[in-house]
């Protein structure tokens, strides 16, 4: 009886409504954080317009410097760079972290096709940012984010980003 019970439940396991499978985005298959860039992999301009986006007309673009041997876009004080795929790296902001300094890594600002559920860390500097982002709303204009960080627990930033036209 044992046999037939484990039978009938492996049986009705596999039956059941399942989600759809979702088409793989620019997170799928990164290692976030990065511990080691290839300036192959990344492209001289940010146009992803998800990124673009969320900068809205804060920040300034300030020219270029070199960051864990990638050639970054500086946005204010801080360091972005593009990658083949459209997705964002933050690898750093000025006189405070870089990647590649002191156990740094760069981390993703901004995938390139964000997806309900995607989550991922922004950079990680042992003990100085561990941040996490995660989709928690999406269409075709608009995506929601929250953030969160070990370091404060309980604080949750949440910001819209419309897509950059």
């Amino acid at each position: 009886m044992g046999a037939a019970s484990l039978a009938v439940s492996l049986l009705l396991g596999g039956c059941g409504t399942a989600s759809p499978t979702s088409p793989p985005t620019g997170v799928d298959e990164l290692v976030v954080p990065t511990p080691s860039p290839d300036a192959d992999d990344f492209v001289a301009e940010i146009d992803n317009p998800w990124f673009l986006g969320d900068l809205g007309a804060e920040a300034a673009v300030g020219g270029t410097a070199e960051v864990a041997g990638v050639e970054v876009t500086v946005v204010g004080d801080d360091y972005y760079a593009q990658d083949r795929r459209g997705n964002v790296w933050w690898f750093g902001t000025a006189g405070e972290w870089q990647a590649g300094a002191n156990g740094a890594q760069a981390g993703l600002a901004m995938p390139a096709e964000p997806r309900y559920g995607d989550s991922w860390r922004t950079a990680y500097v042992p003990g100085v940012v561990e941040d996490v982002t995660a989709v928690t709303d999406f269409d075709d204009d608009s995506v929601q984010l929250e953030t969160t960080s070990p370091l404060d627990p309980g604080v949750v930033e949440r910001r819209t980003v419309d897509r950059a036209e």
